[in-house]
C-alpha cells in the first residue's frame, strides 16, 4: 500500500511532456511563485498530498503519513524538469507549465493536465 501511495504522488508530477502543451513551450514563468506548498485540486479526501518547492531548487513530496520522496527541480521558461528519488532509482521528466500564479499551478503532461492550489502556511 506504502508504495502504491508514493507512486500516486509522484504521478502527480510525473506527467510527462504533452503534445496539447506546445504552443506554451516558450512562456516564461517566475519561478519564484513556485516556492512553496502545494496540493492537487482533485486530491482524495482520505490521502494527504503535499509537493514543495523551495527556493533552493529542491523538491519534496509526502502523501499520507508515511510515503515522503526528495529531489530537485528546475523551471525554465515553462519547462518545470525535476528529479525525484524514489528508493534506489531516479526518475526525471519534464512538463509544461500552463499557469502559475500566487494560487495556482497547471502544467501539462501525457496524463492530462494537472492542477495544484498552493497551501496557505498559518
Amino acid at each position: 500500500m506504502q508504495k502504491l501511495l508514493g507512486f500516486a504522488a509522484i504521478a502527480v508530477l510525473v506527467v510527462g511532456t504533452g503534445a496539447a502543451a506546445d504552443d506554451k513551450k516558450d512562456e516564461k514563468f517566475d519561478a519564484k511563485k513556485l516556492v512553496g506548498k502545494w496540493e492537487p485540486t482533485d486530491a482524495k479526501a482520505d490521502l494527504k498530498m503535499v509537493i514543495e518547492f523551495t527556493k533552493e531548487g529542491k523538491l519534496n513530496i509526502a502523501a499520507g503519513e508515511d510515503v515522503k520522496y526528495t529531489g530537485t527541480y528546475k523551471l525554465d521558461g515553462a519547462k518545470l524538469t525535476f528529479v525525484v528519488k524514489a528508493g534506489e532509482n531516479e526518475v526525471t521528466k519534464s512538463i509544461t507549465v500552463l499557469k502559475l500564479t500566487d494560487e495556482i499551478l497547471e502544467a501539462e503532461g501525457e496524463m492530462g493536465k494537472k492542477t495544484m492550489k498552493r497551501i496557505k502556511e498559518k
